[in-house]
């Protein structure tokens, strides 16, 4: 997606909710929570800037005078390299206030046409029941978790996505699924990526041509950059004999087919077999509890989304996609994984199991780059099943094969060509009578109904879903009779209990005969007041904003605000399927081409993609665009990649999905690049030097100084640079990534621009590159694919990158939040917060500083946004390992920051300009507290084995219990700070045993019984 300024028309309609046209307004400077002057009387009340901000002016003051600064600019100057400081304002539009930004937004949103959609290819309207939208959706509670790293104070959301496993693993009738990945069409390439890796040296892969199109062109992506040939034909004309075979890691089928078959798949899964191959089934989780499952006819592998379980189209995301496979591939299977372990009291507890954070760990050798993964939307899913049931599920499918049986009857009266009886579900491919599809189609488009469009225009697709009624039956009837000018009155609306003795039953070999979802958590909770006790009950065993700040460094845990969160629900934007005509997406063009002109001008870059769903989709999409630049230019041999060890992990396994070969660059002591090594490497592999990629600022927290030069010898060496822009929360206002030498970065818009975490995601990761790149930007997902060219130096070949994403914006429904932060800050506030944030890092790093080592600081003493804390001679003087801190931090009510990440025993802490001062010292004054336990034991004041740091976290439980047989006293652990006695955050479990959750490995529910300990 090229960015360009654009702004609503002149006669745009009005908002949904009403109001006046909003006008710009600017905040004056003198405006703040700590002065009252007569001007700021005059303003108005809900301006969002001085709520973003945590600190007020005063507060501000007081925090810089303490650390030695007498103003904000003089701070960021101390901690911005010189060299690279932006001193003209961001050209962005003035800010606005909420009300302002709200009533803009629906403007825009309005221009939206919400048709009645029958497309399909793997998007359905759906009901989200009510109490799983206010509750869960728009609920702080649920959407501001962090990624459960720390198991104890997130056992209420892995509950629920063990439910979302459980439910996938029964439908499916696989052993073991994960907890959830990003799309259909990126859970496809994952599984492609998957086969290959088991296939070992396998490095062909065949598709289905009956597979969804988006599907098959993001796995044609991953093949191209991964090195594996992709092959796309009808399943039946697979080769899969003899030495062909050989050489074959996977297929792909789609079950339904995407023009809505159902097919007996069976002998192809044994020629599957027998080739030594994997088979790979796309399906559908509602599907399934009428068919089949993949895992009772031979799949290794199955994937989808389950979209459809009560998470709204959105235009094409976010959507919780799903991946499960058998027992034996467990350990190569990408994306989250949750098990059933114990705590220290020998109660069963949830964490993550085996893959955790595997893409830091691995780097380069990770089965996959994915961080973010679609963790709130799982959560709906999940609790969408839970509300309805098996029975429930059962029925909502039974009812939309009925309608869709009773469609196909009569088309099939009125002359058209239809499926064959018994081997459809919810999607007739429907050859129109005499050829006339298109007139049908338009006729289509005159009452606002969406069909699908066939490429070989004879042909139209309907897809009925959920929300499907009567009435729309007899409207699709009255469509196709009125545009083949049938004189036949059209039929009456049909009678549901008749149409349970008239459309065909499936084929006895496709229809379902075994069980799901038979545990407990299925049953329980039919009447809404139980599901609300459950769903409250499980967020009361999760730590989110809503308690306390969240100090997880390179997280970037702010606020996000609940005025940026209204419009995501809006049905403008909730309701349009990916793929309907653009004349009914004008509002998603407008905001998406704002949003992109905004990013590019707050990089200096010239273009933006909004495909990317993920940080490390912009990893990966970022590279293929360097990819393709040198191939158009005759240098597709370049494919060395420099990646600093301090850079994120993401950044090798991103290098490798995209087809680079990673050369590690040392830092210093300091935490700075080796521009040493950094010189001798680029110099060392100059003919293959394709990119850098390097994190700014650093990982280690700092501003390094040298980086135009590091720039520069990248691009002397014929290299492009990548910069991740995972801390660009300290860039924004301060400096421009283009200016100082970057070709290309991507946005964590979940972190620097305010999409909420949501428990672990949904995230975005859109990219901007310089001119010269423009070109290499993920392609249509309903194009054409990748095209891989060979330049002969002269820029003349034709290279085209495919899709990274099933959607051409990937998630765009919760581009909004964006939107509405960038449009309520403006220049002025993205610049403050920007400011503040490195004032709050610095203000921690000064105060802590009297307990602990501050690992890294630059030139002048001072951090960027977030800083690292050295624990390890706690080690040595009192054998407190930095987990045993993280657990005990739990005890004062706040999440742990990052452990142990990017320097092994140590604390990555990152505070952002949301938290106010007084969040901070209360932090400060329970690490501080901390440090004295530890100088107890130091000082054999405290049993170096039995103290309040090992036996932490503390639970309710077990400090009432009877039995204590702890040398600390019960107050100690459990209130070691008074203010702690007027409001107290329990950790639900012990600390809980992941070496014994890896051994005795669970993926599924565990029965009532077992979570009680019997």
């Amino acid at each position: 997606m090229t960015s360009s300024k654009m702004t609503p028309p002149a006669d745009r309609p009005r908002p949904p909710r009403g109001g006046r046209e909003a006008a710009p307004h600017t905040p004056p400077a003198s405006a703040s929570r700590s002065t009252t002057t007569f001007t700021s009387l005059l303003e108005p009340s809900d301006c969002f800037i001085d709520r973003h901000i945590g600190p007020g002016d005063e507060d501000i003051a007081a925090m810089l005078e303490q650390i030695g600064y007498a103003s904000l600019d003089e701070l960021c100057k101390a901690a911005v390299p010189e060299s690279i400081q932006l001193h003209d304002r961001l050209p962005l539009p003035a800010p606005v206030t909420e009300r302002q930004a709200l009533e803009e937004l629906g403007c825009i949103a309005a221009l939206n046409r919400v048709y009645r959609s029958f497309i399909g290819t793997g998007y359905y309207g759906t009901i989200t029941p009510p109490v799983i939208l206010r509750n869960v959706l728009e609920n702080p509670g649920w959407y501001t978790q962090y990624t459960p790293y720390q198991p104890e104070i997130a056992q209420g959301r892995l509950e629920v996505l063990l439910n979302f496993q459980t439910m996938v693993s029964d439908l499916t009738a696989m052993e073991v699924a994960n907890a959830s990945l990003l799309d259909e069409a990126t859970a496809a390439a994952e599984a492609m990526a998957m086969c290959r890796g088991i296939g070992r040296g396998r490095r062909r892969f065949l598709v289905a041509a009956d597979c969804h199109p988006q599907t098959i062109n993001v796995v044609r992506t991953r093949g191209e950059s991964m090195g594996v040939s992709i092959e796309v034909a009808d399943p039946a004309a697979f080769d899969l004999d003899g030495e062909a075979g050989r050489d074959i890691a996977g297929v792909l089928i789609q079950y339904p087919t995407t023009d809505g078959r159902i097919e007996d798949y069976r002998e192809v899964a044994n020629r599957v077999h027998e080739s030594g191959a994997l088979l790979v089934v796309a399906t559908d989780l509602l599907a399934l509890t009428l068919l089949t499952p993949p895992g009772e006819w031979g799949a290794d592998i199955v994937v989808g989304s389950a979209q459809r379980f009560g998470v709204p189209m959105g235009y094409g995301g976010p959507h919780a996609a799903f991946m499960a496979t058998r027992q034996k591939h467990v350990r190569r299977m990408p994306g989250r994984l949750v098990g059933v372990s114990r705590d220290s009291n020998g109660r069963p507890a949830y964490r993550l199991a085996i893959q955790t954070r595997e893409q830091h760990i691995k780097r380069d050798r990770a089965t996959s780059n994915i961080c973010t993964a679609q963790v709130l939307l799982a959560i709906m899913a999940a609790f969408y099943a839970i509300y309805h049931g098996p029975e429930g599920l059962h029925r909502i499918a039974t009812r939309i094969r009925l309608l869709t049986g009773a469609l196909r009857q009569v088309l099939s009266s009125q002359g058209h060509a239809v499926p064959e009886p018994g081997r459809f579900f919810d999607t007739l491919c429907i050859g129109v009578r005499n050829g006339e599809a298109e007139k049908v189609y338009q006729a289509a488009l005159a009452r606002e109904i969406n069909l699908r469009r066939y490429d070989d225009g004879r042909h139209l697709g309907v897809s009925l879903d959920e929300t499907t009624t009567l009435a729309d039956v007899c409207s699709l009837i009255e469509v196709f009779a009125a545009a083949a000018e049938d004189t036949t009155p059209a039929a009456e609306a049909p009678d549901v209990e008749a149409l349970a003795d008239t459309v065909e039953p499936l084929a006895e070999p496709l229809a379902r005969s075994s069980d799901y979802l038979s545990h407990e958590v299925f049953h329980l909770y039919r009447a809404e007041h139980e599901l609300l006790r459950y769903i409250h009950r499980l967020q009361g065993r999760d730590l989110s904003l809503t308690t306390s700040m969240i100090p997880l460094g390179s997280c970037t845990m702010k606020l996000n605000g609940t005025s940026l969160m209204i419009p995501i629900t809006w049905p403008q934007f909730a309701d349009l399927h990916p793929h309907a005509p653009a004349h009914q997406a004008e509002g998603y063009r407008i905001m998406a081409d704002q949003l992109g002109d905004w990013l590019a001008r707050m990089t200096g870059f010239s273009t933006v993609s909004l495909q990317p769903n993920a940080g490390s989709q912009g990893e990966y999409a970022g590279l293929l665009a360097i990819r393709g630049y040198h191939q158009s230019r005759g240098e597709g041999h370049r494919d060395v990649c420099l990646i600093p060890v301090s850079a994120h992990g993401t950044n090798p396994a991103s290098a490798v999905i995209a087809g680079f070969q990673i050369v590690s660059v040392d830092c210093d002591p300091q935490g700075n690049i080796d521009v040493a090594d950094l010189r001798a490497k680029a110099e060392k592999h100059a003919d293959r030097l394709g990119a850098l990629m390097i994190t700014y600022p650093s990982t280690h927290g700092v501003f390094e100084q040298a980086i135009v030069e590091i720039c520069s010898i990248v691009h002397e060496h014929g290299g492009q640079v990548y910069l991740d822009g995972a801390n660009l929360n300290a860039l924004v206002g301060l400096a421009l990534p283009a200016a100082f030498g970057a070709d290309v970065c991507h946005f964590n818009l979940h972190k620097t621009f305010c999409i909420p975490h949501g428990g672990g995601g949904p995230g975005m990761g859109p990219i901007a590159v310089a001119e010269h790149l423009a070109p290499f930007l993920p392609g249509d997902p309903l194009g054409d694919g990748p095209v891989r060219g060979d330049g002969d130096g002269d820029g003349e070949a034709e290279v085209r990158v495919g899709p990274v994403s099933a959607a051409a914006m990937g998630s765009p429904s919760i581009l909004p939040i964006s939107w509405m932060y960038i449009r309520m800050m403006g220049a002025e506030g993205l610049r403050k917060a920007t400011q503040v944030a490195i004032l709050n890092a610095n203000y921690l790093s000064q105060r802590l500083s009297e307990g602990y080592d501050v690992l890294f600081t630059g030139e002048k003493g001072t951090v960027a946004h977030e800083f690292i804390l050295d624990t390890r001679t706690f080690r040595i003087s009192a054998e407190v390992d930095v987990d045993d801190i993280a657990k005990r931090l739990m005890d004062y009510g706040f999440h742990a920051p990052t452990m142990s990440w990017p320097v092994p025993g140590t604390l990555m802490i990152e505070p952002t300009e949301s938290e106010s001062r007084a969040e901070l010292d209360r932090f400060c004054e329970a690490l501080l507290t901390i440090r004295a336990e530890i100088a107890e034991i130091e000082k054999a004041q405290a049993d170096v084995k039995d103290n309040v740091l090992k036996g932490a976290p503390h639970t309710a439980e077990a400090v009432s219990a009877n039995l204590w047989s702890h040398a600390y006293p019960r107050e100690k652990a459990a209130y070691p700070l008074p203010r702690l006695r007027q409001f107290k955050f329990w950790p639900p479990v012990g600390r809980v045993d992941n070496p014994y959750g890896d051994r005795h490995l669970v993926c599924t529910c565990p029965s009532v019984e077992e979570m009680a300990g019997a």
